[in-house]
């Protein structure tokens, strides 16, 4: 294992560069080492990399279960989301930004594309609240994970968060005032409030059109 555990962006001469693609017995013992610098570090769901310093387009993910993407594209997403995330390589910050809450991801290792969603279990009827709360986390971790895989396939492309900063609410509401009509949307619903009420949905995933 790299003794190098350090992911800060101003240490990594490639954290801007699109890397190589690998082969996937290459890209496994990457990402074999990858798994073994997130775990001693502790405080990340996810490591690129290019991170690290090694340039190969390698990447992995464990926030429900562990993930390995080699050689990873995008091949479809949908359903915009605000999200707010933070990166090991800009310890102690975060950025607004906008990612797809589904997507379809291709990679070296698989014929078929990998569907990420966020969007909740289906129901079995019984409805108690347990079951409800249930549902609730495993959308919330199923997004997650969805944010975690375009995150760190930004990374392999030499993109970080940072590029993809957003106007904050605050930062909109001096744009827009409080009693100004907006229209936000979520997914097919769409609603026309002011400002001011609008703020409870948009912490809730809806957005400004």
């Amino acid at each position: 294992m790299k003794k190098v555990i350090n992911c800060v962006k101003e240490h990594n001469p490639i954290i801007n560069k699109k890397l190589r693609e690998v082969s996937v017995e290459e890209g496994l013992s990457i990402a074999t080492e990858l798994f073994q610098i997130l775990n001693k570090r502790g405080d990340g769901i996810g490591l690129a990399a290019n991170q690290v310093g090694i340039d190969a387009q390698v990447a992995v993910v464990n926030v429900r279960e562990p993930l390995v993407l080699i050689n990873p594209k995008i091949i479809s997403k949908e359903n915009e989301i605000p999200f707010y995330e933070g990166c090991l390589s800009y310890p102690g910050k975060g950025v607004h930004t906008k990612r797809y809450r589904d997507i379809v991801v291709s990679t070296a290792q698989s014929d078929s594309g990998w569907y990420f969603s966020g969007a909740e279990s289906s129901s079995d009827g019984k409805g108690s609240w347990e079951k409800e709360q249930g549902k609730k986390q495993d959308a919330e971790l199923r997004t997650l994970e969805s944010v975690c895989v375009q995150h760190e396939i930004d990374h392999l492309n030499g993109v970080v968060c940072m590029d993809r900063k957003v106007n904050t609410t605050v930062q909109v509401e001096k744009k827009i005032g409080r009693n100004q009509l907006v229209t936000i949307k979520k997914d097919d619903a769409v609603k026309v409030l002011k400002y001011k009420k609008a703020q409870t949905f948009l912490n809730q995933g809806w957005v400004i059109e």
